[in-house]
């Protein structure tokens, strides 16, 4: 890494954001945090889904995917409480719900690139309002398109590396599938993606570019009502950021293994899932990105 790449590594750490959480590639989606099965919508009804996720940052990579000097570390603690109605009606042949999300964080970071300092932030994040999600269900096979928006609400420091807020709003959407292989729907294929539209980022005049991530997952339902299978996501920055010192464009990609069960009778889902980051590259507009190793919760209840 020269010394210009450096400073303007440093400088767009200092001045621009990190991610919130810290592990989505260049917007407000973190990936990791559906996992198997989730790109089929659930049937008419209203449903709470609360995500507890703890990402452990072991390095900051430069846009080579090189680890910059010094001893860089952080983590990220998010519980993220979502909301899905499921109306009942029914759009272009598809069941119509709305969802809303909001999200509490806690960032931590120790940063000898940054002389040593440590940068912290904690509090609700940016809110998530859906008005659109569209469910198609076929015998062996499920459908899904979504749309919404993540709103600037929270608070934004641009000089702190940790802050909560991202300073900007985000348009997102969604579609995705499960293929399942078998008649009884013990054998699945998913895949959800995720395509980002960011607004300006008024504090310091950069637009940062599309992104575009995709969460899979193969999983196998044993007879006792366990899943077990294997995930990963890999997120890709399409656009520069417009106005950030470099034209670098983000990269994320992690692998893991997930574990779930549902009891019928009490209406709940209990998943649980880990990834480990194997490559990751810094965009222009935080200049570093983080890699590590994430560990998610999550609950669902049909209320």
């Amino acid at each position: 890494m020269t010394t210009y790449r450096k400073r303007a590594a440093l400088a767009a750490l200092l001045t621009g954001l990190a991610s919130t959480p810290a592990l989505a590639v260049n917007g407000h989606y973190p990936p990791g945090i559906e996992g198997l099965g989730a790109a089929a919508a659930p049937p008419e009804g209203v449903y709470y889904r609360g995500y507890l996720l703890h990402y452990d940052v072991d390095r900051f990579n430069d846009a080579g995917g090189d680890a910059v000097p010094g001893r860089n570390s952080g983590s990220v603690t998010a519980l993220a409480h979502r909301f899905i109605w499921m109306t009942g009606q029914q759009f272009l042949g598809a069941d119509y719900g709305v969802e809303a999300i909001i999200p509490t964080l806690d960032l931590r970071f120790d940063l000898d690139v940054a002389g040593g300092d440590r940068f912290s932030d904690k509090g609700v994040g940016d809110l998530f309002v859906g008005p659109v999600i569209l469910g198609w269900h076929g015998e062996q096979w499920d459908a899904t398109f979504a749309a919404g928006h993540w709103f600037d609400t929270a608070s934004f420091d641009a000089d702190n590396p940790a802050s909560v807020g991202k300073g900007y709003g985000t348009t997102m959407l969604t579609l995705g599938g499960v293929w399942h292989l078998d008649a009884d729907r013990s054998w699945s294929l998913s895949a959800l993606s995720r395509y980002e539209i960011k607004g300006k980022q008024d504090d310091t005049g950069i637009t940062p570019g599309d992104s575009w991530l995709l969460e899979w997952g193969i999983g196998h339902r044993l007879a006792n009502g366990l899943e077990l299978g294997l995930v990963g996501y890999d997120a890709w920055q399409l656009e520069a950021d417009r106005g950030a010192p470099t034209s670098d464009k983000a990269e994320r990609h992690a692998v893991g293994a997930e574990a779930g069960y549902f009891w019928p009778a009490a209406g709940i889902m209990l998943k649980g899932a880990y990834y480990h980051e194997y490559d990751t590259r810094a965009g222009g507009l935080k200049g570093l990105e983080s890699e590590g190793d994430a560990f998610r919760l999550q609950l669902t209840k049909f209320l």
